[in-house]
């Protein structure tokens, strides 16, 4: 399984970004997988649903299947929050995990950031970051730079960086 990640401040493009690639590596016949980190609290289950009643009742984990999918929910419980490791480690088979966020974690990242995103860009103190991409020509000198919207050149460079 190879790992690559987006990261970048909040708003800068990054779920559009990893969106892109998902499809484009995916369409290239590779089975991709993903791991998203958020900041805030998530549910994708409501109160009143049966599931929803598992986990309530103290369920740790609630398998939700049905016919076109399924869903695992794990309640933490006062447990601290897993690690990309840890995450990583439940996925199936793949040839690529495009992982959005957990840019503290060290594994291969490529930077999104956009002209008018006022932060620094990360890549000034994050070594893990190979690649940057930009709707500006930026100074990152340590890999290529590529235009945001060019998915295509970005896919074929993260498809090269598994290459022995």
């Amino acid at each position: 399984m190879n790992v690559i990640g987006i990261v970048g401040w909040k708003n800068c493009g990054k779920t559009t970004l990893a969106s892109a690639l998902i499809r484009e590596l995916s369409s290239r016949g590779l089975t991709v997988n993903s791991v998203k980190h958020a900041h805030h609290s998530v549910d994708v289950d409501q109160p009143g649903t049966d599931s929803y009643r598992h986990r309530d009742a103290g369920a740790r984990e609630v398998i939700l299947a049905g016919g076109q999918r399924f869903a695992i929910m794990h309640e933490l419980r006062g447990t601290e929050e897993p690690t990309l490791d840890e995450l990583l480690a439940r996925l199936g088979p793949c040839d690529w995990v495009v992982v959005e966020g957990f840019k503290a974690h060290s594994h291969p990242k490529i930077e999104v950031h956009r002209q008018e995103c006022l932060k620094e860009p990360l890549y000034r103190n994050d070594e893990d970051i190979i690649a940057v991409a930009t709707d500006y020509a930026s100074d990152f000198a340590a890999g290529p730079g590529f235009d945001l919207n060019n998915t295509r050149e970005i896919a074929d460079f993260i498809v090269s960086t598994a290459a022995p």
